[in-house]
């Protein structure tokens, strides 16, 4: 049995109808979930991604795709995201990943999948190519038909710490203000408070700087996320 095919046995084996509901209501999802928590599901997908390891880059690339673009459960996509992040592909997450990881987020265009794609993936790509990356992020950015694929290259340096970008971020954030084509959507401006607030832990003078330079073009949103700490 292969890993797709073993992640669709256990969602089909278990899960709790009740919790399914809620689930689904909540996430205003049109795929159903098969009920498991996120404890569960990770314990569920641990020894799958032991047993069904993958020789080679394109297999896995397309397990993936499958999990998602056949989906009839929202936890395939989860498998999906575990199985791309797992250490044993590491390797793996160079720039030529980039084209998939835009295909995923354009897919799921929701919260729950697309934060762990650009934090967890694209961020580790832009971490350790950021040479090669970053005109990527730039058009990311400016996406003229996905605020999913701009707030990727919003949130992709959450995890970078004092090895953040401050001129990447500050051309991304500034392409996604209030008075940009997604600039008034809830999930941008949560975004880009998101990433000033996180970057505020590492220089906190720089998020003060730039909430007060955009000041106008800002949403209250936008500053209240950024300045949450710093007051």
């Amino acid at each position: 049995m292969t890993y797709v095919g073993a992640v669709r046995a256990v969602l089909a084996d278990g899960g709790d109808a009740t919790r399914a509901a809620r689930q689904q209501a909540y996430m205003k999802s049109d795929l159903p979930y098969a009920g498991f928590g996120a404890p569960e599901l990770r314990a569920a997908l641990r020894p799958l991604l032991v047993e069904h390891r993958f020789a080679d880059r394109a297999h896995w690339e397309a397990a993936a795709l499958e999990l998602f673009e056949d989906a009839t459960h929202r936890e395939e996509w989860y498998a999906a995201v575990a199985l791309l992040r797992h250490p044993a592909y590491g390797t793996w997450l160079d720039p030529d990943l980039l084209p998939l990881l835009e295909q995923l987020t354009r897919t799921g265009a929701w919260w729950d999948v697309v934060d762990e794609i650009s934090s967890q993936l694209v961020g580790q790509v832009l971490l350790d190519h950021r040479e090669a990356v970053t005109p990527t992020m730039d058009a990311w950015s400016v996406d003229a038909d996905s605020m999913w694929v701009r707030r990727t290259a919003v949130l992709a340096q959450l995890r970078h710490g004092e090895d953040t970008d401050p001129d990447l971020l500050e051309r991304v954030l500034v392409a996604n203000l209030d008075d940009t084509t997604y600039g008034t959507e809830f999930f941008v401006r949560k975004a880009v408070g998101w990433a000033l607030r996180q970057h505020a832990r590492t220089d906190p003078a720089w998020v003060r700087t730039f909430v007060r330079t955009h000041d106008a073009r800002l949403s209250g949103l936008s500053r209240r996320e950024a300045l949450k700490h710093l007051t």
